[in-house]
């Protein structure tokens, strides 16, 4: 499951108001603001105490970038300094933003930014904040190691390099703008003060999709299936193309999408996890069912599970059952996992 976040500048929310909003992280700005947009080390010590992790990203302008390798060492020297004044960690990695539609005639300058930052930080310390474009290009050129994308200038498309994304933007949380992110990884950047994410904070993850046709038949709980690898440096899909995506014992929590066609409009949609046993698949358990109504042609049936525990021999797999009196199809959908040992 996705972790959820928000970015803010000069709107403060409070602890309290982020904390009832069922938010995990913060992403807050240094720069050469000082009219109140800059992170401080009392709202760091806050967040901190508050159990929500801190990101960082500079921003001094939006085009900052274009300054090429002499501003990206010399921006990287400023936000180090504000970051440590603020207790963030050693070692832990800061986003620098490209806030515009950059074009390819401008990646020359944003790569030679990203090497004067990284150049005062180290490469495995430094972050990229932009569109699809630029994101691209840069992870393609090997220039930083996270990346938080907005989908703002992405045409709907998200580079799955990225750790962060950013979603939805205007949003309100007690009385502040905020804009909405999701964390796709595991690390993404996060500190507390004093304290880097290690142990139980930091899951496992499994990232998988699929785009290949799966047929569903009426009345008939089936297993979806997943042939693509976005994320699993644990081994966890272990029957790649395969649907098992966690072997236990574990505690996680999971979120799929998925896309079925072929079911009439109104007719009911069924989905579950089921914890098979390795020796012997057809023994099993199941987890909670949520209902969908078809909308006709194509269906997106979204399933979320907050946590559960999965025993040991056992493995987590996704299924669906559509009741109608034809044959149906999965055409597509992806399946996230966070788990904890």
């Amino acid at each position: 499951m996705a972790v959820f976040g928000v970015d803010y500048s000069w709107g403060r929310p409070g602890v309290a108001a982020l904390k009832r909003a069922g938010v995990k992280f913060a992403c807050r700005y240094l720069s050469h603001d000082t009219t109140g947009k800059n992170l401080t080390r009392a709202e760091a010590d806050a967040l901190s105490d508050a159990g929500i992790w801190v990101v960082v990203v500079w921003q001094n302008t939006k085009d900052g970038p274009l300054g090429g390798r002499s501003a990206g060492e010399a921006d990287a020297r400023d936000a180090a300094r504000q970051a440590v004044a603020c207790g963030m960690p050693d070692g832990r990695p800061i986003y620098f933003a490209a806030d515009w539609d950059a074009s390819p005639g401008q990646q020359d300058a944003i790569n030679a930014y990203l090497d004067g930052a990284a150049s005062v930080l180290g490469r495995d310390r430094v972050g990229l904040y932009a569109g699809h474009g630029p994101m691209k290009r840069a992870f393609d050129a090997g220039k930083m190691a996270y990346g938080w994308q907005t989908y703002a200038w992405s045409g709907g498309r998200w580079d799955s390099r990225a750790q962060l994304r950013q979603y939805l933007n205007e949003q309100t949380i007690n009385g502040a703008a905020v804009d909405y992110n999701r964390a796709v990884a595991d690390d993404y950047g996060q500190w507390r003060v004093g304290v880097s994410p290690e142990g139980d904070d930091m899951p496992g993850y499994v990232s998988v999709g699929t785009g290949t046709e799966q047929r569903l038949a009426p009345g008939q709980w089936t297993d979806v299936s997943w042939e693509t690898e976005y994320s699993d440096q644990e081994h966890q899909h272990w029957d790649q193309g395969g649907p098992s995506v966690l072997t236990g014992s574990a505690r996680y929590s999971l979120t799929v999408g998925a896309t079925v066609t072929g079911v009439p409009a109104g007719t009911l949609i069924q989905a579950r996890v089921v914890e098979v046993e390795i020796e012997d698949t057809s023994k099993y358990e199941a987890g909670p069912i949520q209902d969908v109504l078809s909308t006709g042609d194509s269906t997106s049936v979204v399933y979320g599970l907050a946590a559960d525990t999965v025993r040991e021999g056992h493995r987590v797999r996704f299924q669906l059952v559509q009741h109608g009196t034809a044959d149906a199809a999965v055409t597509g959908g992806s399946a996230k996992v966070f788990f904890w040992r």
